[in-house]
């Protein structure tokens, strides 16, 4: 997937824990701190962009919010402000990019960052067939485990790009957090669509054993099993 987005030298991020941000993902996010009040009214004056990255393991004590280095650019596409300054935004993510530096700490956190571009990895026939199979998986394991979202399916069952879809469905399905961030940062799109598929392949397989193991006893009674 090719986009023109032009970036802005320096950009306001949010870092959040345990969450990683997609291009094409949507987020939706509660404006409250009173560093991202600043934030969200300086961006929307602007470009109305800022980085949302992922709370890195913490290797530096005096730094409490170290960002991992690869994250996501998004841009607000709707924005309600209630009476009390707080504010609801929907973000739909843009871009990948590597953070550079940063440039400042107050009134909240900027940085320099590099838009990243995801190369092939394969030929095109290639990609379409582990997007296809990662449908396939992805249902199957919803079918096991009993979650299941018929609004987020119908709309995964309308992107044929490949990149489009693994990123979409790594945001809002993978469950496995550390992977959820090396997906992000794995350029390759077709060494992506492998890693994911082998993960849920694994899940599937382990909801399998239990479904046996548990026989036809309901979750509830598993311990008379």
């Amino acid at each position: 997937m090719e986009m023109e987005i032009t970036l802005p030298a320096e950009i306001a991020v949010m870092t959040l824990p345990e969450l990683t941000f997609f291009p094409q993902a949507l987020l939706p996010l509660h404006i409250f701190e009173p560093r991202y009040r600043a934030m969200l009214a300086d961006v929307l004056d602007t470009h109305r962009m800022f980085a949302v990255a992922k709370l890195a393991p913490r290797d530096d004590p005096s730094d409490p919010e170290t960002p991992c280095r690869v994250s996501t650019v998004g841009m607000i596409r709707a924005c309600q402000q209630a009476d009390d300054g707080t504010s609801n935004l929907l973000i739909q993510g843009l871009v990948r990019v590597r953070i550079e530096s940063i440039v400042r700490e107050e009134p909240y956190r900027l940085i320099k960052v590099k838009a990243l571009v995801s190369e092939p990895g394969a030929k095109p026939a290639e990609n379409e067939a582990l997007r296809r199979q990662l449908n396939k998986l992805l249902a199957a394991k919803q079918k096991l485990s009993g979650k299941t979202s018929v609004q987020l399916g119908q709309y995964l069952q309308e992107i044929d790009d490949p990149e489009i879809f693994v990123d979409v469905a790594a945001f809002n399905l993978c469950e496995d957090h550390r992977l959820k961030q090396r997906l992000l940062e794995t350029l390759n799109l077709n060494t992506r669509l492998r890693l994911f598929n082998a993960k849920l392949q694994q899940e599937i397989t382990s909801l399998q054993l239990a479904r046996r193991l548990q026989g036809g006893l309901p979750d509830g009674d598993i311990i008379k099993n």
